[in-house]
């Protein structure tokens, strides 16, 4: 092989090292452009979850100033009238003092309530968990508002069995407590309350299974609500009728509570009309 054969592939090696180069070059051009779109996509979400998330601290903080207007607007007109000079009788004193009174009791729940979903939203760590009994949690909820249920003419049937978990009981008291004050508002005079568990094909369909959570249904044999408001039921300050919530003094806030202590607990719920009348809640828990 003569200078000039030893040349030629000289070049052609220098060639292919330049061609492998340039290949080694536009993979590496490629990967970082994945990764430029990647990181452009993250920003992206980040930048929608941010934005949303700034949208429902101002949609709330919106709602509560709407929330306490009513309550702080007639606590102040009830004691003008008793601090005027006008002369007032006893028993209309004593009207616009409990007056007074029952709306410091909803500002109260008000102010309890927002502060537990944010506390569940911002700092959820701060719920030690501990060994709970959900069904004796449960039970201690229906108990509580025996009397309350008793006077709107509603039975209670609590058919939970022994449900130990790690979680929350203050959480957990919320979540049966608030469907059941949810029901006592609202399914009217005459109906029962069931609380049961069952199998996860007998509601919604579940990812987890038995082995890992319970599964509990819980149902009234009331009204049940309008269908449109069923996708809504869990979303903060959601008034099913004009006032309704404001006249049986709810705080509207009730079921977003429920909703966010199911999640807590590593579970799912779901709301529905039941065809024989009422409304029914399939959810989880974590064991």
């Amino acid at each position: 092989m003569d200078w000039s054969d030893w040349a030629l592939w000289v070049a052609v090696a220098a060639v292919a090292v330049v061609l492998l180069q340039m290949a080694r070059l536009m993979r590496k051009n490629r990967r970082l452009r994945q990764l430029a779109d990647e990181a452009n996509r993250l920003r992206r979400k980040a930048d929608a979850t941010e934005q949303r998330n700034r949208q429902i601290k101002q949609e709330m903080t919106s709602n509560i100033s709407h929330e306490l207007k009513t309550p702080v607007s007639s606590i102040r007109g009830y004691l003008e009238i008793l601090l005027s000079d006008k002369p007032i009788d006893d028993e209309r004193r004593r009207h616009y003092i409990e007056r007074c009174y029952s709306q410091t009791l909803r500002l109260s729940d008000l102010i309890q309530d927002v502060s537990i979903i944010n506390k569940i939203e911002e700092s959820s760590d701060l719920f030690p968990r501990t060994d709970v009994d959900a069904a004796g949690v449960a039970a201690e909820a229906v108990g509580d508002l025996e009397d309350k249920a008793a006077a709107a003419g509603i039975a209670v049937r609590d058919n939970l069995p022994h449900m130990p978990l790690v979680g929350n009981r203050e959480l957990l008291y919320c979540i049966f407590r608030n469907l059941v004050e949810n029901s006592i508002a609202y399914a009217g005079h005459g109906s029962t309350i069931t609380l049961e568990t069952y199998e996860p094909a007998k509601g919604v369909s579940h990812s987890p299974t038995t082995a890992t959570h319970y599964f509990i249904h819980y149902y009234d044999t009331g009204r049940g609500v309008p269908d449109e408001y069923l996708t809504r039921l869990f979303d903060r300050f959601v008034r099913i009728g004009e006032g309704r919530s404001r006249a049986d003094g709810g705080t509207g806030l009730g079921l977003s509570i429920v909703k966010h202590a199911v999640l807590f607990h590593g579970g799912e719920i779901y709301a529905k009309n039941r065809p024989e009348g009422g409304l029914e809640f399939f959810f989880s828990l974590k064991k």
